[in-house]
């Protein structure tokens, strides 16, 4: 079985940044707190997703995370500018990058290859004081990455973050200008793509993208909701292993089981469910 593990997000903002993450478009994610990952669930629907289509096929049909469910559960925006730019691996460049957003560069037990370790980032936050633009606009930008690293684009090994997201936040008034949603919603297809072939151990991506797609577009597979009014959506199961005990005893079976005897009228509030 799959091990899909869902990371702790960063820690809370200061009060002080609220306007600024507004500005940038991380507000409403900002929010987003723990949501456990059942590895059970994620491993029934994999069985299900094909590649070639990007959907999920069920024996009623077959249906797919949309961007607007991306902007309803993570409330990030969806029809900006394309997130693009080159890969670069040199740890000179790195520097220079770190350097330029956060006026220190890390040492090299810092980083790993082309990832900065979430620790660093987040020491480097802590010790930032709020007194001026220039610091307010690091202290954004390390919240940021640790977004980054925890919720959106997290890799396997959950403790790092890659550095080519830097150059995109040279501009900080141009942060919310680039569609981060549907870049999400591209790593989280190719992640499950990658979860589908027979070498794969491990999942990465936006877990919690998935999972609360899961619950709000498949309710009978949702555990009971622990926080029912609030935004983003994601927020509704946090704490889930706190409150609801019984999710954590379910199965691979049991999904699987659920997932087959599923019919029409189960997708609840779902468009993309059509006839086999």
């Amino acid at each position: 079985m799959l091990i899909c593990d869902h990371f702790l997000p960063s820690d809370l903002y200061s009060p002080i940044v609220e306007t600024h993450l507004r500005e940038t478009g991380y507000y409403h994610v900002s929010h987003i707190g723990i949501v456990q990952c059942q590895s059970a669930m994620i491993n029934a629907l994999i069985e299900r997703w094909r590649p070639e289509t990007h959907t999920f096929h069920f024996l009623v049909g077959e249906c797919s995370v949309s961007l607007e469910d991306v902007a309803m559960i993570l409330g990030l925006l969806t029809n900006e500018i394309p997130v693009t730019g080159p890969t670069m691996s040199s740890f000179e460049t790195l520097e220079a990058e770190c350097l330029h957003h956060f006026g220190v560069a890390p040492r090299k037990m810092d980083y790993r290859g082309s990832f900065i370790k979430m620790t660093w980032i987040i020491g480097l936050k802590d010790r930032t004081v709020l007194v001026d633009d220039i610091q307010i606009q690091r202290y954004v930008k390390c919240h940021i990455m640790l977004l980054f690293g925890a919720i959106l684009f997290g890799d396997k090994s959950g403790v790092a973050v890659h550095w080519k997201f830097l150059p995109l936040l040279y501009n900080f008034v141009g942060i919310i200008q680039f569609s981060w949603g549907s870049t999400c919603l591209a790593h989280l297809n190719r992640s499950l793509c990658r979860a589908t072939c027979v070498d794969c151990k491990e999942m990465d991506g936006p877990l919690t993208l998935l999972l609360t797609w899961v619950w709000i577009r498949l309710p009978f597979l949702a555990p009971i909701l622990c926080n029912p009014r609030l935004f983003p959506i994601a927020n509704k199961w946090r704490n889930l292993e706190r409150e609801n005990y019984a999710c954590r005893y379910h199965t691979f079976a049991h999904y699987r089981r659920l997932l087959d005897d599923m019919q029409e009228g189960h997708a609840y509030g779902i468009d993309h469910i059509e006839p086999a």
